[in-house]
Protein backbone atom coordinates (compact mmCIF):
# COMPACT_ATOMS: atom_id res chain seq x y z
CA UNK A 1 0.00 0.00 0.00
CA UNK A 2 2.56 2.43 -1.08
CA UNK A 3 1.41 5.92 -1.60
CA UNK A 4 2.29 8.52 -4.29
CA UNK A 5 5.01 10.32 -1.26
CA UNK A 6 7.41 7.38 -2.11
CA UNK A 7 9.01 6.89 -5.37
CA UNK A 8 11.36 4.18 -5.78
CA UNK A 9 14.39 4.43 -7.80
CA UNK A 10 14.82 1.97 -10.84
CA UNK A 11 15.67 -1.55 -9.19
CA UNK A 12 14.46 -0.84 -5.74
CA UNK A 13 11.31 -2.42 -4.36
CA UNK A 14 9.59 -2.55 -0.95
CA UNK A 15 10.37 -5.11 1.61
CA UNK A 16 8.21 -4.38 4.58
CA UNK A 17 6.23 -1.54 4.72
CA UNK A 18 3.73 -0.33 8.58
CA UNK A 19 2.13 2.10 10.33
CA UNK A 20 2.15 2.27 14.07
CA UNK A 21 -0.44 0.53 16.32
CA UNK A 22 -3.72 1.85 15.95
CA UNK A 23 -3.66 1.52 19.88
CA UNK A 24 -1.17 4.34 19.79
CA UNK A 25 -4.34 6.50 19.50
CA UNK A 26 -6.19 5.39 22.59
CA UNK A 27 -5.19 7.74 25.20
CA UNK A 28 -6.27 10.80 23.20
CA UNK A 29 -9.36 9.22 22.14
CA UNK A 30 -10.11 8.19 25.80
CA UNK A 31 -9.38 12.08 26.81
CA UNK A 32 -12.39 12.88 23.82
CA UNK A 33 -14.60 10.20 25.81
CA UNK A 34 -13.98 12.21 29.03
CA UNK A 35 -14.61 15.11 27.11
CA UNK A 36 -17.85 14.06 26.15
CA UNK A 37 -18.78 12.94 29.45
CA UNK A 38 -17.74 16.05 31.35
CA UNK A 39 -20.04 18.19 28.71
CA UNK A 40 -23.04 15.84 29.35
CA UNK A 41 -22.64 16.22 33.07
CA UNK A 42 -22.03 19.65 33.05
CA UNK A 43 -25.07 20.15 30.78
CA UNK A 44 -27.37 18.46 33.29
CA UNK A 45 -25.87 19.36 36.21
CA UNK A 46 -24.63 22.88 35.71
CA UNK A 47 -25.58 24.72 32.53
CA UNK A 48 -26.81 23.86 29.44
CA UNK A 49 -23.73 25.89 27.65
CA UNK A 50 -21.63 22.96 28.70
CA UNK A 51 -22.64 21.26 25.98
CA UNK A 52 -20.07 23.68 23.63
CA UNK A 53 -17.56 21.39 24.98
CA UNK A 54 -18.74 18.87 22.69
CA UNK A 55 -17.26 21.17 19.43
CA UNK A 56 -14.08 20.22 20.72
CA UNK A 57 -14.46 16.65 22.18
CA UNK A 58 -13.67 15.55 19.13
CA UNK A 59 -9.73 17.10 18.45
CA UNK A 60 -7.55 15.10 20.81
CA UNK A 61 -9.14 11.66 19.52
CA UNK A 62 -9.38 12.74 15.93
CA UNK A 63 -5.82 14.25 15.91
CA UNK A 64 -4.35 11.18 17.34
CA UNK A 65 -6.21 8.52 15.00
CA UNK A 66 -4.84 10.69 11.64
CA UNK A 67 -1.12 10.75 13.07
CA UNK A 68 -1.25 7.14 13.49
CA UNK A 69 -2.44 6.25 9.59
CA UNK A 70 -1.03 9.59 8.27
CA UNK A 71 3.00 7.83 9.54
CA UNK A 72 4.01 5.06 7.39
CA UNK A 73 7.39 3.52 7.55
CA UNK A 74 8.82 1.85 4.40
CA UNK A 75 11.87 -0.42 4.12
CA UNK A 76 13.36 -1.41 0.18
CA UNK A 77 16.30 -3.16 -0.45
CA UNK A 78 18.14 0.42 -0.89
CA UNK A 79 16.54 2.64 1.76
CA UNK A 80 14.41 3.31 4.56
CA UNK A 81 11.65 5.68 4.85
CA UNK A 82 9.08 7.00 7.63
CA UNK A 83 6.81 9.87 6.47
CA UNK A 84 4.87 11.52 8.86
CA UNK A 85 1.99 14.47 8.91
CA UNK A 86 -1.67 15.75 8.17
CA UNK A 87 -1.84 18.53 6.92
CA UNK A 88 1.90 18.64 5.21
CA UNK A 89 4.31 15.74 4.75
CA UNK A 90 7.20 15.07 6.06
CA UNK A 91 9.34 12.34 4.70
CA UNK A 92 13.16 11.34 6.15
CA UNK A 93 15.34 9.03 4.05
CA UNK A 94 17.96 7.25 4.79
CA UNK A 95 20.68 5.19 2.63
CA UNK A 96 21.10 1.34 3.86
CA UNK A 97 24.84 2.38 3.20
CA UNK A 98 24.27 4.82 5.94
CA UNK A 99 23.34 2.60 8.17
CA UNK A 100 25.80 1.82 10.96
CA UNK A 101 23.66 -0.36 13.51
CA UNK A 102 20.24 -0.87 14.24
CA UNK A 103 18.48 -1.97 18.24
CA UNK A 104 15.18 -3.40 18.57
CA UNK A 105 13.34 -2.70 21.87
CA UNK A 106 10.57 -3.78 23.69
CA UNK A 107 8.62 -2.83 26.79
CA UNK A 108 6.74 -5.10 29.24
CA UNK A 109 3.30 -4.61 27.19
CA UNK A 110 5.27 -4.74 23.96
CA UNK A 111 6.67 -8.00 25.23
CA UNK A 112 3.40 -9.37 25.68
CA UNK A 113 2.01 -8.41 22.52
CA UNK A 114 4.59 -8.49 19.99
CA UNK A 115 5.22 -4.77 19.22
CA UNK A 116 8.54 -2.36 19.55
CA UNK A 117 10.63 -0.11 18.11
CA UNK A 118 13.39 -0.04 16.28
CA UNK A 119 16.22 2.47 15.92
CA UNK A 120 18.57 3.02 13.22
CA UNK A 121 22.04 4.92 13.94
CA UNK A 122 22.75 6.76 10.84
CA UNK A 123 26.43 7.85 9.80
CA UNK A 124 26.42 11.97 9.75
CA UNK A 125 22.84 12.29 10.42
CA UNK A 126 20.28 11.21 13.15
CA UNK A 127 18.76 8.37 14.13
CA UNK A 128 15.32 7.07 12.47
CA UNK A 129 12.87 5.29 14.19
CA UNK A 130 9.93 2.81 13.65
CA UNK A 131 7.92 2.83 16.53
CA UNK A 132 5.04 0.83 17.73
CA UNK A 133 5.46 -1.90 15.06
CA UNK A 134 4.85 -5.29 15.36
CA UNK A 135 8.09 -7.86 15.48
CA UNK A 136 10.30 -5.12 16.14
CA UNK A 137 12.87 -8.35 16.09
CA UNK A 138 12.37 -9.44 12.50
CA UNK A 139 12.42 -5.82 11.34
CA UNK A 140 15.73 -5.14 12.57
CA UNK A 141 17.02 -8.53 11.18
CA UNK A 142 15.74 -7.20 7.68
CA UNK A 143 17.63 -3.76 8.00
CA UNK A 144 20.83 -5.52 9.25
CA UNK A 145 20.42 -7.95 6.26
CA UNK A 146 19.62 -5.26 3.56
CA UNK A 147 22.78 -3.04 5.13
CA UNK A 148 25.00 -6.07 5.02
CA UNK A 149 25.28 -6.09 8.59
CA UNK A 150 25.05 -9.35 10.60
CA UNK A 151 25.58 -11.08 13.89
CA UNK A 152 27.79 -13.85 12.51
CA UNK A 153 31.15 -13.96 13.07
CA UNK A 154 33.58 -14.16 10.19
CA UNK A 155 35.28 -17.08 9.62
CA UNK A 156 35.57 -21.10 10.40
CA UNK A 157 35.72 -22.78 13.93
CA UNK A 158 38.58 -24.46 12.83
CA UNK A 159 40.40 -20.69 12.02
CA UNK A 160 39.44 -19.37 15.07
CA UNK A 161 41.17 -22.29 16.80
CA UNK A 162 44.57 -21.58 14.75
CA UNK A 163 44.35 -18.37 16.21
CA UNK A 164 43.63 -19.17 19.83
CA UNK A 165 46.38 -21.79 19.02
CA UNK A 166 48.53 -18.68 18.26
CA UNK A 167 47.99 -16.53 21.06
CA UNK A 168 48.60 -19.19 23.36
CA UNK A 169 52.09 -19.63 22.06
CA UNK A 170 52.91 -16.03 22.47
CA UNK A 171 51.73 -15.79 25.96
CA UNK A 172 54.09 -18.55 26.76
CA UNK A 173 57.04 -16.72 25.01
CA UNK A 174 55.97 -13.12 26.67
CA UNK A 175 55.97 -15.19 30.04
CA UNK A 176 59.35 -16.77 29.43
CA UNK A 177 58.08 -20.44 29.24
CA UNK A 178 59.32 -22.65 26.35
CA UNK A 179 57.34 -23.55 23.41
Amino acid sequence: MTDAWLTLEPGEAVEWEAHPRLMRAVPAILVSLALVAIAVAGAVIVDPLALAVLFVAPLPGGYAYLRVVNTRFVLTNRALYRKTGILGIDVRTVELDRVQNSKSSQGVLGTAFGYGTVTVDVAGGSDIRYFDIYDPDEVRADIERLAGGTDDVPGTLEQWREVREELRAIRRLLDGQPK
